[in-house]
């Protein structure tokens, strides 16, 4: 069983500033594939549809009709995904340290495999299916800085929303605070942050109910990955890394 080392803050801010560098070079660089991304939504809306579970259309357009919850959920799509991610991974490294390295690599786990599902599944989101009846949230009420449209849509890849990394990035932060903090209310909340984004993600129309379940098979994925590597399931490992016995100290305190 491998023990975690102490995490060391330069090492950490440099290998998550390359990491996510990394990540959106990669992504965005995967070709669109527009007809193949548009085949698949169709394919996806058809197997909901005879789950019985395509329901992303009233959802979108009943939130839709409240301004001010839809435009809340348009800035909370494109911010707090990276914002709460990041602030997780700071709390993590200041109040669990021991704990820190196996539970980064479920997320970093995590990230990659979702590559893999971009390139090898290209899938247009519901608000750009033709004829498709959803509303584009972020293009009707103008949500300033998303990546989703205007400008800043040519910026990145359009096509990548299977799997859903709002669902897998909140489900992990979720599952961490919910196990490790110690408030009640912290707990509750981490709780509560996978299950907003998922109606978040679906009601403005960015992605369906099945991209979620690609995102938390990603999260398994990543827990699977630490599992091998620490032999330990990351949530179980020690606090800190047990320190060594100093032989000197042991003999002055058997003879004391």
């Amino acid at each position: 069983m491998r023990t975690p080392r102490h995490p060391r803050i330069w090492f950490e801010v440099l290998l998550i500033a390359v990491s996510y560098w990394v990540y959106s070079l990669i992504r965005n660089a995967v070709p669109e594939q527009r007809s193949a991304a548009l085949r698949n939504a169709d394919w996806i809306w058809e197997t909901e549809r005879t789950l019985g579970i395509a329901v992303e259309q009233t959802v979108n357009h009943a939130v839709n009709g409240v301004t001010w919850l839809i435009v809340s959920m348009n800035y909370y799509y494109a911010t707090l995904h990276f914002v709460v991610t990041i602030g997780v991974l700071v709390w993590l490294y200041r109040r669990h340290p021991g704990r820190y390295a196996a539970t980064r690599l479920v997320l970093f786990a995590t990230t990659a495999v979702a590559l893999a599902g971009y390139y090898l599944f290209p899938l247009a989101p519901p608000r750009l299916m033709p004829g498709g009846g959803f509303v584009d949230t972020v293009q009707v009420h103008e949500t300033w800085g998303s990546m989703a449209s205007g400008n800043l849509a040519e910026m990145s890849n359009q096509y990548a929303a299977m799997p859903s990394m709002h669902i897998g990035w909140s489900a992990w932060c979720g599952i961490t605070l919910a196990v490790l903090a110690r408030p009640l209310w912290v707990k509750v909340l981490g709780a509560l942050y996978p299950l907003t984004t998922l109606l978040v993600i679906v009601a403005t129309a960015n992605h369906f109910w099945l991209d979620a379940v690609g995102g938390l098979l990603c999260l398994a994925f990543g827990f699977a990955v630490s599992l091998a590597w620490y032999r330990r399931l990351a949530y179980r490992l020690p606090r800190t890394a047990p320190a060594r016995a100093n032989p000197a100290r042991l003999r002055d305190q058997s003879s004391s």
